[in-house]
């Protein structure tokens, strides 16, 4: 019963939302302000929420790489209005979830960057080309360097391609651990899965990090901070 009335209402907003958006009447401001709304939603229906490291962003001056684990569809849905409206971001983005109704035409209004997820020589040059052309613009990118969604982080399939965009852009990384398993893989549709009150959310960001030499201090650095804040949310 929860899972129908949470999922009900996103969708709902979602549409709402999209129609905005093919319009071309969809700001940034108002998917800040989804992104808030379906947070809200999930504590409505009991959900333990906890966001640390806002302050971290403070001094930073836009743009910057955002480098994330990938856990559900919720951090896809939440993810800028966590972040806030002061730094305008888009995602690097599987390119079937912009053909998605009514959601692909939100992710689209947000300019992302579509990789095939089928080559990675050529998905690599693209977030490369793309996302220095977006941090240009003032857009700060959000990367997943995990090729799909994992409810357990795995260092070992967490690649280094927010790094090499930082460092090509010559601009900031920031780390962004996050758990949102309470928002679970659907057996039909795989974006709408049950939802789980009991497990906690959490968003922890980190302090921004400058690229020198390779990036391999830095990606472990990364690494680090996610294990870390992952072994605190599920304490």
């Amino acid at each position: 019963m929860i899972t129908l009335r949470l999922h009900s209402n996103v969708i709902k907003k979602i549409i709402l939302s999209a129609i905005k958006a093919r319009k071309g009447e969809y700001t940034y401001e108002e998917l800040v302000l989804d992104g808030l709304k379906i947070l809200q939603m999930m504590r409505n229906v009991g959900c333990r929420i906890t966001v640390e490291g806002i302050e971290n962003l403070q001094n930073l001056k836009p743009p910057c790489v955002f480098v994330a684990n990938h856990m559900s569809t919720l951090e896809t849905l939440v993810l800028p209005g966590v972040i806030g409206k002061e730094f305008r971001v888009t995602f690097v983005v599987k390119e079937s979830l912009l053909k998605y109704p009514f959601f692909g035409k939100i992710l689209s209004a947000l300019k992302p960057i579509p990789v095939s997820r089928k080559n990675p020589k050529e998905d690599y040059r693209v977030v490369m080309q793309e996302g220095v052309k977006r941090l240009k613009e003032g857009i700060s990118v959000i990367v997943f360097p995990q090729a799909t969604r994992e409810l357990i982080f795995d260092p070992a399939k967490f690649n280094t391609l927010g790094i090499k965009l930082a460092q090509k852009a010559s601009v900031a990384a920031v780390p962004v651990a996050l758990r949102t398993d309470a928002w679970g893989v659907g057996r039909i549709v795989k974006d709408f899965g049950k939802i789980d009150p009991t497990k906690p959310i959490c968003f922890f960001i980190g302090k921004p990090v400058i690229i020198e030499d390779r990036g391999v201090k830095e990606h472990l650095q990364i690494i680090e901070f996610i294990e870390a804040s992952l072994r605190k949310c599920y304490n």
